[in-house]
């Protein structure tokens, strides 16, 4: 009889950890900035019809990168979550906080188990305060753990060399402009040498604390992203 074949958990845990970071690595990179008047985030994203951000809820926005697909199902099970909750509850019970738990118990359980392939995924989830000090930022990894952000975070591609920009020019008193530019120039950087992304294949959206509406999430279009990184 032969023997029957065997990996130790630790082996197999770092293999599908490698696994997943590489996928992710891939993709393109997403940065998420704090400003004075909301939260901005920003990817290099060719495609019109499909987002890589979007909304979730009156004030929470998502974004990720990675698999399509993958993240797609993710964003669908959050708004349905957030509706299910907002509709049997109240919506000030709907928390960018109760949505970035509820996805790191998925992608956990999804990362442990051994009869699926893990989510090659990572997320943003944002929600906005009414004042600046109140924001909140998630960040989630392929393997469910949760990270408190501050003032901006990048991931996906060349994420450590967007974060050491972000780090070096990021201020807490940012207007709109300064930090779009700011994540224009972010997204470029990477270790072959820095480049200039056109405003069309940028893909950016807002969570405004000045609009009146309950609903603060807002797509930018391509005009006026162009007008504010043109000189």
């Amino acid at each position: 009889m032969s023997m029957p074949f065997y990996v130790s958990p630790e082996q197999l845990m770092k293999d599908r950890a490698d696994f997943a970071r590489k996928g992710i690595a891939r993709g393109r990179g997403v940065v998420v900035i704090q400003y004075t008047d909301g939260v901005l985030f920003a990817t290099e994203n060719p495609s019109a019809a499909l987002h890589k951000i979007s909304e979730i809820y009156d004030r929470i926005a998502f974004a990720a990168v990675g698999r399509y697909n993958e993240f797609e199902n993710l964003r669908i099970a959050g708004v349905r979550l957030a509706d299910m909750r907002g509709y049997s509850y109240d919506r000030r019970d709907v928390s960018g906080r109760g949505l970035a738990n509820a996805y790191a118990q998925t992608l956990g359980t999804i990362f442990s188990s051994g009869g699926e392939k893990p989510y090659e995924v990572e997320l943003f989830v944002a929600e906005i305060g009414d004042a600046q000090g109140a924001d909140q930022i998630y960040r989630l990894t392929f393997d469910g753990q949760v990270a408190d952000e501050h003032g901006f975070a990048a991931m996906g591609g060349a994420a450590d060399v967007a974060t050491a920009h972000l780090a070096e020019h990021w201020h807490d008193q940012m207007s709109f402009e300064e930090a779009l530019q700011l994540a224009a120039t972010a997204l470029g950087r990477n270790d072959a040498g820095d480049r200039t992304i056109p405003a069309r294949d940028l893909e950016v959206a807002i969570l405004d604390r000045t609009r009146p509406q309950a609903r603060k999430f807002r797509r930018l279009a391509d005009e006026a992203v162009n007008a504010v990184l043109t000189p």
